[in-house]
């Protein structure tokens, strides 16, 4: 557990990369003012965007429950889910646009991630 990473994780990494090939500057990373601390935010655009793990944050594609002790994992992620959820109704209560890209979309298409990111912002 001590080696997973929350912050700076390699599809975080690849996404900021081709975000700032493309030209797209002036965001910030993991902002405390912000509800969930978004990955990447867009202050003056408000444009909040999450990278969820497919496995922390129960993708509904790639999920797959544990089968060892789920009494721990089952309500942590469930939780997650929930406190997701909360944290993306706050940002989008107070004007903010909200973009969540799962973990196996950067993995399989990240340049599509991006091209979304993108239609957004302009």
């Amino acid at each position: 557990m001590s080696k997973i990473r929350s912050k700076n994780t390699q599809p975080e990494l690849q996404l900021r990369k081709l975000l700032w090939s493309k030209g797209l500057r002036g965001y910030r990373i993991h902002n405390k003012n912000l509800p969930g601390n978004p990955d990447i935010a867009f202050s003056k655009k408000k444009i909040a965007i999450f990278i969820d793990g497919c496995f922390w944050h129960g993708c509904p594609i790639c999920y797959v429950e544990p089968k060892t002790n789920r009494d721990y994992w089952l309500p942590k992620i469930r939780n997650t889910i929930e406190r997701d959820n909360t944290q993306q109704k706050e940002l989008e209560s107070a004007g903010w646009v909200v973009i969540r890209i799962w973990e196996h979309d950067i993995k399989n298409d990240v340049q599509n991630a991006v091209d979304t990111i993108i239609e957004k912002i302009v």
